[in-house]
């Protein structure tokens, strides 16, 4: 009996934790510094993440755009809204595919407010956005978002 239960504290201790999914609202705590707590962003240098993110993640090109703005950063001027904003948003590359899923997730769900419109980002979907990226740099995705929003 003594055997079994030091056999089974022995594998209880050596099993792996179970992964903890990402916290969309605690890796937001980083875009807020530029975007603000609501996403409201900052007249003339950081876009609101409002309606031209739920634009945006309505469309699959718009989608993939999305996930390379964190992938790759955006440099260049964007007109959101028909406002221009001129800030520069560095990439997020200490976020693998599930925290940037998780990051556009909570943005859709809680700061643009998607609600059953909003589907979900998957970091299978992100990890063929990065993919697709590969080559691009934050300037591609500045003009890509001009392209993507008519703006």
């Amino acid at each position: 009996m003594k055997r079994a239960w030091l056999l089974l504290a022995l594998l209880v201790l050596a099993a792996p934790a179970a992964a903890q999914a990402p916290d969309g609202a605690a890796l937001y705590k980083r875009c807020a510094a530029c975007h603000l707590p609501s996403g409201a962003g900052v007249t003339g240098a950081f876009p609101p993440l409002q309606t031209d993110f739920l634009s945006l993640a309505g469309k699959a090109d718009g989608r993939r755009y999305l996930a390379l703005a964190l992938i790759k950063g955006i440099a260049g001027p964007l007109t959101v809204d028909g406002k221009t904003y001129r800030g520069v948003m560095p990439a997020q590359s200490m976020l693998d595919d599930a925290g940037i899923a998780t990051v556009l997730n909570h943005v859709g769900n809680t700061i643009a407010k998607g609600g059953n419109g909003f589907r979900a980002f998957t970091p299978a979907e992100v990890a063929a956005a990065r993919q697709s990226g590969e080559g691009l740099t934050s300037a591609n995705i500045g003009a890509l978002h001009g392209k993507l929003s008519g703006q």
